[in-house]
């Protein structure tokens, strides 16, 4: 069994709780109402993703060759 590994983005909702998504699984994208909660859900939210693909003979996507940057702009609003 290879293990793959996947970034998660979690943003803090207004209402409370945590969003996620994760970029490189298109339309995967969960809640949870803590960070743990959220990253619970998350790795779930991936296996079933995941599951899905391999059900309808789908590529996995993987994140081989995806680096990561943050860009820092100054803005003027």
């Amino acid at each position: 069994m290879k293990v793959l590994n996947y970034r998660v983005l979690l943003r803090k909702e207004p209402e409370g709780g945590y969003t996620v998504t994760v970029p490189t699984l298109h339309g995967c994208i969960t809640y949870g109402d803590t960070i743990e909660e959220a990253i619970e859900m998350a790795k779930e939210a991936i296996e079933l993703y995941i599951e899905s693909l391999k059900e309808h003979g789908e590529a996995i996507p993987t994140e081989e060759g995806t680096f990561e940057y943050t860009i820092a702009v100054e803005a003027f609003a």
